[in-house]
C-alpha cells in the first residue's frame, strides 16, 4: 500500500514539474505580448506565468500549515503535526519561488527589485520568513510537545498574514500590480494569456499534491527511523 502511494506521489511530482516547465515554455514562446505603451518592460510580464501559480501554491501551503497547526495544538493529532511540517516546508519552497521571481520582474519594470513601502511585498516576505523560521526550528530543536506547541502557535497566528497579503493589492496598492482577474474595469487578460496562466495554476496544483504526499511519506519514514534508533540505543 505504501509503495503504491509513494509511486503516485513521485509520479504527481514529476508530472507537476514537467507541466510547470511546459507552462514556462508556453509563456515565453506562445503567449502574446502586452501593450508596450502600458509597461516599461513589456516582455518581463512573462514571468507572471511562474510567479502567480507559485504564489497561489504557497498560499495553499500556508493553509495546510494553519490546519496542521490547529489539529496538533487543539487536538494533539499526530497527522496534524506532520501536516504542519509539510506546510512549512512547501511554504518555504514556493515562497522562495515567488520571492526570487518577483524582484526579477520588479528590477525590469520598476528599476528596483523591492519596495519597502509596499504592503503586499512586505507581508509576503514575512510569511516566507515565517516558513524559514519553522523549517530551521524543526531541524534545530528537539521534538517535544512543548516545541510542537510553540511552532504550532506560530503557524496559527502567522496565518493572519495570508488574507492581509491577498487583499492588500485591493486596499493598499502601491508598487505591486492589482489583481488581473476580478480587479475592476482595468483588470482582465487576453484569452491566450489567461489560458497559459490557468494551465500554470493547474500544473502547480499537481505539483503541490505530489509534494504533500511525498513529504508526508518521508516524514513517516523519518519517524520510523527515529523509533528504530531509539530502540537500538536502549538495547545497546
Amino acid at each position: 500500500m505504501r509503495r503504491g502511494v509513494l509511486t503516485v506521489a513521485v509520479a504527481l511530482t514529476l508530472l507537476g514539474l514537467m507541466l510547470a516547465a511546459i507552462t514556462l515554455w508556453l509563456g515565453f514562446t506562445w503567449a502574446p505580448g502586452v501593450n508596450p505603451d502600458d509597461w516599461k518592460a513589456p516582455e518581463a510580464y512573462r514571468i507572471l506565468f511562474w510567479h502567480v501559480p507559485a504564489a497561489w501554491a504557497s498560499f495553499q501551503a500556508f493553509t495546510l500549515l494553519f490546519i496542521g497547526s490547529g489539529a496538533w495544538f487543539l487536538k494533539r493529532l499526530e497527522w496534524g503535526w506532520k501536516l504542519h511540517v509539510v506546510g512549512a516546508q512547501l511554504g518555504l519552497v514556493f515562497g522562495l519561488c515567488v520571492i526570487i521571481s518577483g524582484p526579477i520582474w520588479g528590477t525590469a519594470e520598476w528599476g528596483t527589485p523591492w519596495d519597502l513601502t509596499d504592503v503586499r511585498l512586505n507581508t509576503y516576505a514575512v510569511l516566507t520568513s515565517l516558513s524559514l523560521f519553522l523549517v530551521m526550528g524543526h531541524q534545530a530543536q528537539p521534538d517535544t510537545e512543548d516545541t510542537r506547541d510553540t511552532f504550532s502557535s506560530v503557524g496559527l497566528f502567522g496565518f493572519i498574514l495570508v488574507p492581509i497579503t491577498i487583499i492588500s493589492i485591493r486596499i493598499w496598492q502601491n508598487r505591486h500590480p492589482g489583481p488581473v482577474i476580478g480587479g475592476g474595469e482595468d483588470s482582465g487578460l487576453d484569452p491566450q494569456i489567461l489560458m497559459v496562466l490557468l494551465f500554470g495554476l493547474f500544473s502547480f496544483q499537481i505539483l503541490v499534491a505530489g509534494q504533500v504526499m511525498l513529504r508526508y511519506i518521508i516524514g513517516g519514514l523519518e519517524d520510523r527511523l527515529t523509533e528504530i534508533q531509539g530502540k537500538l540505543d536502549t538495547r545497546y
